[in-house]
């Protein structure tokens, strides 16, 4: 698929899809007319790769992470300095507890919705 595909399927800019190639994040093949061409998995990829920018990682250990997302796994940590190491166990910690915040505020909205919709009056058809 062509970048405009992929940009619209993940949502994400055609931009922000160019700066992951250039970052080896993604990778894209060029058809002869210079096109950028991406296989159907880069969906998924891209997806995790902004899931993962969201929860504040960099793309630095983005890309080290990776391979762990691959099916089979092959983790490669030549690089895994123990800063590196630190900064993903704070990140990690930090997704659970935006995790345990999450799950706190959706039981919160779903108790209210149960309160309030066992409190409505059922409605009358128009008219009766």
């Amino acid at each position: 698929m062509r970048i405009g595909e992929l940009s619209e399927r993940t949502g994400t800019s055609r931009r922000l899809l160019r700066y992951y190639d250039e970052q080896g994040l993604i990778v894209s093949s060029r058809s002869p007319n210079g096109y950028r061409h991406y296989d159907e998995d880069l969906v998924d990829r891209v997806l995790q790769i902004r899931g993962l920018l969201d929860a504040g990682l960099p793309t630095r250990i983005i890309k080290q992470i990776l391979p762990c997302l691959n099916k089979p796994r092959v983790i490669h940590f030549p690089d895994a300095t123990p800063e590196m190491l630190s900064t993903l166990t704070l990140e990690r910690d930090r997704m659970t507890q935006r995790i345990e915040c999450l799950t706190r505020n959706r039981d919160a909205v779903s108790a209210y919705l149960d309160a309030v919709s066992s409190c409505r009056a059922p409605e009358v058809p128009a008219g009766r």
